[in-house]
This record gives structure tokens, C-alpha cells and sequence, in this order.
């Protein structure tokens, strides 16, 4: 188990997200415990970075796109330059905006030391999505067939974490693969974690041409993170 969290910094994720992102800011802001919330801006070509900074968040730049796990990282680094390394990280997707404050359910396991990370389980969302389970499928096979643990939605992106839970799981994988590989990681480290439920609501992907192929990249981001650590798994047993 890692060492007891004294307090909670936020870091936002966020691409393209001037419309939410601000009332997202908000609703982190008055969880308990958080001190700090940090927008990580991915390559926006919006005023995200400019909303962010005017609802009060720490905001840190890509000049491009770089994907969610870079992000993640370029987040936790900004904390820990700050010397907040005792802080859990909570991390939440840039588009919840008033649900926010239900992530703050993922904080208690972390910070009372019961769970080195924990993950929201989120209910089902006010408009369907359009996708056919195979990324999630592929996603929940490959962590069950690593760990030997099957998690109920092993692509959710609100998480909150020890620092030490963080650092034992890098590097991170990348793009919209580094949930599945913090899973994995976390749990091949005999860190514990526990599923939260929480009422999040967000946009779900649709049926377009452009949600198709964020799904096709979703799909091959988690199979390369599942393939390194199979890869990493026979090396061992070497």
C-alpha cells in the first residue's frame, strides 16, 4: 500500500473544451481536499487555455497535440514541480462540467490509504454512443488476461491515484491506451484498486465519420499498450 495522501490536486486533460471546461474547473475546485487544479491544454485550437486560466485553473500548454497520456504525465510533472509530491492525483476528463464533483468519491480510498488508486464507474449517459464494444472488449480481455482482474469499465479516464501508484506505473502508455496500462501496471506492482461508482455524465462518442476513426485510435492505442506488457510479462519469466 502507498504512503497516505496529505491532500488532492486535479489535472484536466483537455482538447478543444472552451465551452466545458470552465464549469469542469468549477466543480473539481470544491472538492475536498483540492488544493490545486492544473489544464493540461493538448494542442487546442480554441481559447481552452485562456477559459481555463479565467475559472482559476494552473494552466500548462502543448503547443500540439500529444495525446491523453502525455497529458496525464505533463500534469503530474507541474505538481511535482510545485512540490506537491505528497498530493493524490485525481484525474478527470475536461468535458464533465457540474458532474465533476462526483469524482470526488474516487478521493476517499486514496487519501484514507484503503486503495492505491481507485476508478469511476460511471451509469449510463443521457444520449447512447455509437461504437459495438470492441475497444472495450479488447480492453477488458487483455487486462483480465494480465492480471487476472476484469474491471467493469476498463476505459474509464476519471482516476485518482497515489503519487507513489503514478511513478510505480511509468512509463505511461500512450494516447488513449495509458488507462488500460495504468490498470495493468498498478496491479503488477500488488498496488490495490477499487471501483467507485460515480454520477458523471459526459458527451459520448457518436456515429460520424470522425468518431469512427477516434475509435479506430482508440483501439490501436490499447492494443500497443497491452502488447508491451505482454512483451514485458515473457521477459520476465526469462
Amino acid at each position: 500500500m502507498s504512503a497516505q495522501p496529505t491532500a488532492v490536486a486535479v489535472v484536466i486533460p483537455a482538447k478543444d473544451e472552451a465551452q466545458r471546461i470552465a464549469a469542469t474547473i468549477a466543480a473539481a475546485s470544491s472538492i475536498p481536499d483540492v488544493d490545486l487544479v492544473v489544464v493540461v491544454d493538448d494542442g487546442s485550437d480554441d481559447d481552452t487555455s485562456l477559459v481555463a486560466r479565467g475559472a482559476g485553473a494552473d494552466v500548462v500548454r502543448h503547443d500540439r497535440n500529444q495525446g491523453k497520456g502525455k497529458a496525464m504525465q505533463t500534469g503530474a510533472a507541474y505538481v511535482a514541480r510545485h512540490e506537491l509530491t505528497t498530493h493524490a492525483l485525481l484525474f478527470i476528463d475536461a468535458d464533465l462540467e457540474q458532474s465533476a464533483t462526483a469524482t470526488g468519491a474516487l478521493v476517499e480510498p486514496v487519501v484514507s490509504g484503503r486503495a492505491d488508486m481507485t476508478i469511476a464507474v460511471l451509469p449510463a449517459q443521457k444520449t447512447a454512443g455509437g461504437g459495438r464494444g470492441f475497444v472495450v472488449g479488447l480492453a477488458s480481455r487483455g487486462i483480465e488476461r494480465l492480471t487476472g482482474w476484469t474491471p467493469t469499465q476498463p476505459l474509464s479516464g476519471m482516476r485518482c491515484l497515489s503519487r507513489e501508484a503514478f511513478d510505480a506505473a511509468q512509463p505511461l502508455a500512450g494516447g488513449w491506451g495509458v488507462e488500460v496500462g495504468l490498470t495493468v501496471d498498478v496491479l503488477r506492482r500488488g498496488m490495490v484498486i477499487e471501483e467507485v461508482p460515480c454520477e458523471l455524465h459526459h458527451r459520448v462518442t457518436g456515429t460520424g465519420l470522425g468518431d469512427q476513426l477516434h475509435r479506430l485510435g482508440q483501439y490501436r492505442d490499447v492494443w500497443r499498450a497491452l502488447a508491451v506488457r505482454r512483451v514485458r510479462s515473457v521477459l520476465r519469466r526469462r
